[in-house]
């Protein structure tokens, strides 16, 4: 028995004349993933990619849970390859489906000939396979309106295809499609499901994490490269900059009024993430935030945050509650990593009573205390920057 992956596309499908760079991009993605996990041979054809394994010691287990992970396909599927033949395909059904039907009471068959010199019709179709899958298993019963498995036939211009019932794929458009942007990562629940939620429209996403060694520990910032980790299954491999924030912390700590301290030192985190991304070309700043979470999440002090910065910031959490934002880190599977208790740097000197309404001008007259300027570009001459692939990491 012959099987392969199908690959469909969601959105994709939708786009005009450059439909086929965003196919580029899929395809690359997917050979990509499929590295170390033996030969196969790709190719795409009617809004579908296909993955054929070309020897018997290819990982197709392992091949089909990575491409539910990429962005850009709406279902993924094992399907069984037959010669496009009638006598094959209902051989197919009689000897290969059943396997696949186990458990089930009911079912139907939806056949689709795209290949019209076929000889039978997709209502034909139907009805054959229907009938050669209950001469196998005569239990069965079909059910036209509620059959809890469909299977399809599928007569495309290589194969005929046969499969009972398709995973859910990653959804979103394909990683590099729409740019890429820089993610400010810490070690909490929502910055991780943030930067996979814009990845998910198609960014490539980068991320900048500030520690504050030796207030945080080498344990905290292990645990941020865990989330990236987690977050490369999705996004295929990711660059992580890291820039201490220790010698600017001390600073606002000894020249400026303590309510305004975590006002001014997100300021600076955003300069410098500005600069990281602007100096590896892109375009956008992604944070976690969620309006009105923390004090420094109010309009106003958001506000006051985005007066450091040129760049757009994106906040896909902006609008949703702590529960929403739990339920996706439980599905990309950060969860239980962010809430590993390691400090971070927003956790060294935490004013007791933070600014939640600021006016700018007194911000910025704070901020002049502190002289922040040399400070900044020193850490930003420091920083580090790690290469993630899976769970692997390598320093540049």
């Amino acid at each position: 028995m012959k099987e392969l992956i199908l690959c469909k596309y969601g959105e994709v499908v939708l786009k005009g004349l450059n439909k086929a760079h965003f196919e580029h991009i899929l395809m690359t993605e997917v050979r990509r993933r499929l590295e170390g996990l033996g030969d196969f041979a790709t190719w795409w054809c009617q809004s579908t990619i296909y993955i054929e394994p070309e020897t018997d010691d290819c990982d197709l287990d392992e091949a089909f849970r990575r491409m539910k992970l990429v962005f850009g396909f709406a279902t993924v599927t094992r399907a069984i390859a037959v010669d496009k033949t009638p006598e094959a395909i209902l051989a197919a059904a009689k000897n290969d489906l059943p396997e696949r039907l186990y458990g089930v009471r009911t079912f139907k068959v939806e056949g689709k000939r795209s290949d019209k010199r076929f000889p039978l019709s997709s209502p034909q179709l139907s009805a054959e396979v229907g009938g050669a899958i209950l001469e196998a298993m005569p239990h069965l019963k079909v059910d036209l309106y509620h059959p809890e498995v469909v299977v399809r036939v599928e007569i495309r211009e290589k194969y005929a295809f046969l499969h009972a019932g398709a995973d859910k794929g990653a959804g979103g458009l394909p990683a590099g499609g729409s740019g890429r942007a820089m993610l400010l990562l810490s070690g909490g629940i929502d910055s991780p499901v943030a930067g996979y939620m814009i990845a998910k429209r198609g960014a490539t996403v980068e991320a900048v994490h500030f520690d504050s060694f030796p207030y945080t520990s080498e344990q905290a910032t292990e645990k941020v490269l865990e989330l990236a980790k987690k977050l490369c299954a999705y996004t295929g491999r990711m660059k992580v900059n890291i820039i201490s924030l220790t010698k600017i912390q001390e600073q606002l700590k000894r020249t400026v009024n303590e309510e305004y301290f975590t006002l001014l030192l997100r300021r600076s985190m955003m300069r410098l993430a500005e600069r990281m991304a602007q100096t590896h070309f892109c375009t956008a700043l992604i944070t976690g935030e969620s309006l009105g979470q923390v004090a420094s999440q109010t309009m106003q002090a958001l506000g006051v945050t985005d007066c450091a910065v040129n760049l757009p910031v994106f906040r896909p959490c902006i609008g949703m509650d702590k529960e929403e934002i739990v339920q996706i880190a439980r599905k990309i599977d950060t969860f239980q990593t962010s809430i590993l208790p390691f400090e971070d740097c927003c956790t060294v000197f935490t004013p007791k009573h933070p600014k939640t309404r600021p006016e700018l001008a007194k911000v910025l007259e704070e901020e002049a205390k502190a002289d922040l300027s040399a400070l900044e570009d020193e850490a930003f001459a420091a920083a580090r920057r790690l290469t993630l692939h899976g769970y692997a990491a390598e320093e540049e």
